[in-house]
């Protein structure tokens, strides 16, 4: 990037509002997280976030672990980037909750469930540069009703206009590796039937899309990995990536994307291969988080493609057996609200420069 793009990028960067970051459980760390993520903010270069959060579980999280933190109240997120030096900023739930660390609580539903609706509003309406969740304790949520496979699926529900929701694709990013699993949530039994062309075609250019927008690639090289050992072995071992993911391939090839395979999902993760691409569609769950997760397993970021705004997470979970300890890392969720800054540069500089 040469220094124009650069001084562009900073003066974009100055003028975006701030990140809204969610409480999510409010039994696991994600309260610990976000009091650490703004102590840490001047060692880590924490970008400027408002909280959205139960009043009462911050100011009890706080206190339990003495903490030296004040957080400020705020009516909206542009009162935060004055505030953000000095105090955390609190934009608080109409909802409140107070509930004990690991001692899950299905009646914190609505202050779980109303910060994502905030955030996702105050998104949409661009006063708040991206959205970073804190995790959520999914069997927590479906006990109070929640109907949702998980964050992801909330976020799109969210986000549909006009009774069509968006397709949400998520990709996680660590140990400077990115990868996307075409189909996630699901036993491993069910995944052949699941994996189609058209799946495959539509997870590919969403990937594309976002790569380009909001990670400033001008052409991102894109890998397909397959879904048998050896990539099928020519049809000696499944004939799955013959009959669907090459085909896929080749249709996106045509339309213009720099994409290969189906390639053996066993050689695709050493240091010399990941050189080679930008990105990696892999057919499974595990295929997907097993070398990320090996790779950067603390620092990891889960990133939702497909949406209209921005959202990054921490690539963990809610932490339940180390909640209300003060020992939980905080590095993946500081890489979250890095990436999910930068991702909001970049797309304002796609948008600037594409005059949208």
């Amino acid at each position: 990037m040469n220094l124009r793009a650069v001084l562009d990028m900073v003066q974009l960067r100055s003028h975006l509002p701030p990140l809204a970051l969610t409480m999510g459980e409010p039994a696991g760390i994600g309260p610990e997280l976000a009091l650490k993520a703004w102590q840490d903010r001047e060692t880590s270069k924490t970008p400027a976030f408002v909280l959205i959060a139960s009043e009462a579980q911050m100011a009890e999280c706080s206190s339990r672990l003495g903490f030296d933190v004040i957080c400020h109240k705020v009516e909206t997120p542009a009162e935060a980037a004055d505030i953000f030096p000095h105090a955390l900023p609190l934009l608080a739930l109409d909802e409140d909750c107070e509930v004990s660390p690991g001692d899950l609580d299905p009646t914190a539903a609505p202050c779980i469930t109303g910060a994502i609706k905030t955030a996702v509003k105050l998104a949409s309406c661009g006063e708040v540069s991206g959205i970073v969740t804190n995790p959520i304790h999914k069997k927590n949520l479906y006990d109070s009703g929640f109907s949702f496979p998980g964050h992801t699926e909330f976020l799109a529900h969210l986000a549909s206009s006009g009774g069509k929701v968006p397709r949400a694709v998520m990709m996680l990013q660590g140990g400077g590796l990115r990868t996307v699993p075409v189909t996630i949530h699901m036993a491993l039994a069910q995944v052949p039937a699941a994996v189609t062309g058209e799946l495959i075609m539509q997870t590919a250019e969403i990937v594309h899309r976002d790569l380009v927008r909001c990670f400033g690639l001008e052409q991102p090289r894109l890998v397909v990995a397959g879904l048998n050992p050896h990539a099928g072995e020519d049809g000696a071992l499944g004939v799955e990536d013959m009959t669907i993911i090459k085909p896929a391939v080749e249709t996106l090839k045509s339309r213009g994307l720099t994409i290969r395979g189906p390639l053996p999902a066993d050689t695709l993760f050493h240091e010399a291969a990941r050189k080679t691409y930008d990105a990696a569609l892999c057919m499974y769950h595990d295929q997907a988080l097993i070398p990320v997760k090996t790779l950067g397993f603390d620092t990891g970021v889960n990133i939702t493609l497909g949406l209209d705004f921005i959202r990054t997470s921490p690539d963990h979970g809610t932490a339940l057996d180390i909640a209300g300890q003060g020992i939980a890392d905080t590095r993946s969720l500081e890489e979250a609200l890095k990436c999910a800054a930068q991702m909001a540069v970049c797309r304002q500089n796609y948008l600037h420069k594409s005059g949208a």
